[in-house]
């Protein structure tokens, strides 16, 4: 079987199964656990990237039914890490063209290691309590994403913070409590991770009546009926679909190339918009030399797909989740 490639029986390629999981658990030994990982990946034909850090595992990826869940038990018998949620789909074809196992201070960056993430869970709202949680007057709903994904679809009330990175996070909480009386909050993220490390940071600010939705937005949409649903508009995904509706389908977006920003009908149309290389959000955030190597790209990911090819390379701008 050849490492790192969709496998393929009798010409015609397997289904395809995308998974997304994380989980934080203590894992003082992390660094010694990628090769183990990595070759169970590259042997069962998956692809994608898959983060290690002490304070547990995150990542995405895809290929087989059979080869995804053989990566799923390989981490779930890791230290903490038996009860890893995981959330799969289907995909017409491969989403990812190599398999990465990183090594990392933190699993999603928030900048702060002083706190444990690991205990969050004791904090978990199960989706279909989520909408009672929120209509509570009491309760300050935060969005604990970013703004590019908060744009295009929250839960109705919730606090957009307009953090250009989860780093921002922080900060702006910090500023935030200075001019609100926090005393009861709820956060959620799209897949639960966000919200669950802010859960730990707001606990060591000394909040301690902080929730966080369990499997963030997209368990939630899984779960509660459109006809009660609080959620409004389309949820951003880190995948090849930009952003899913209410029923999980792919929705109306594409993404920007340059940025790696949602775009819609609208920013498509407009004069700022050239595939690859720049949109209305983004025109004027690059150096030319970097609009030039953007379009280059773009050149070469044209002139592939004429070949019936597939271009790999790295995305330039690439904003961070």
């Amino acid at each position: 079987m050849r490492r790192g490639r969709a496998s393929r029986t009798s010409g015609a390629m397997t289904e395809t199964i995308v998974a997304a999981f994380y989980k934080f658990a203590d894992l003082p030994d992390f660094e010694s656990r990628r090769p183990g990982l990595l070759a169970c990946a590259q042997d069962n034909d998956v692809l994608g990237t898959i983060l290690l850090a002490g304070e547990g595992v995150n990542g995405t990826i895809a290929g087989p039914r059979a080869g995804v869940a053989a990566v799923i038990d390989h981490i779930r018998a890791f230290p903490g890490c038996a009860g890893m949620e995981c959330k799969t789909a289907s995909a017409e074809a491969p989403p990812f063209h190599r398999m990465k196992v990183r090594l990392k201070k933190e699993i999603v960056t928030m900048g702060v290691t002083d706190i444990a993430p690991h205990l969050s869970h004791e904090r978990y709202v199960a989706p279909e309590d989520w909408n009672a949680l929120i209509a509570d007057p009491e309760t300050l709903v935060i969005d604990t994403r970013n703004d590019y994904e908060v744009a295009i679809g929250s839960f109705e009330g919730a606090i957009n913070p307009h953090t250009a990175s989860f780093r921002d996070f922080p900060a702006w909480f910090r500023e935030f409590r200075k001019t609100r009386d926090v005393k009861k909050v709820a956060m959620f993220c799209t897949g639960g991770i966000r919200c669950e490390k802010s859960t730990a940071f707001l606990r060591s600010e000394g909040i301690e009546d902080v929730a966080h939705l369990q499997g963030g937005i997209l368990k939630y949409l899984e779960t509660v009926p459109r006809a009660e649903s609080l959620w409004r508009g389309e949820c951003f995904v880190f995948d090849g679909r930009v952003s899913v509706d209410h029923d999980l389908a792919p929705g109306a977006y594409d993404q920007c190339h340059a940025c790696r920003r949602p775009i819609d009908a609208d920013d498509k149309a407009s004069p700022h918009y050239r595939e690859g290389v720049s949109c209305p959000h983004c025109v004027g955030e690059y150096s030319d030399e970097r609009r030039r190597a953007f379009a280059e790209r773009q050149k070469q990911v044209e002139l592939a797909d004429a070949r019936g090819e597939t271009h790999i390379g790295v995305k330039p701008g690439a904003r961070g989740r």
